[in-house]
């Protein structure tokens, strides 16, 4: 199993070269790292930057 990644840290990961397009995308995915690129995680408390990458990794 991989280790588990901040919220906050998802926006500075590297993408993978292409999407997986599963039904959860993975954290690496570029769609979930430009969706959490675009929000300011630095104004939200804990529980709402999880509830963001949560929404960001729906499909």
């Amino acid at each position: 199993m991989g280790k588990k990644v901040k919220p906050e840290k998802v926006a500075h990961l590297k993408p993978k070269k292409k999407c997986c397009r599963k039904d959860t995308r993975c954290v690496r995915c570029p769609v979930v790292i430009k969706r959490m690129s675009k929000l300011d995680l630095e104004s939200m408390n804990k529980k709402q930057a999880k509830k963001a990458l949560k929404r960001a990794r729906a499909a």
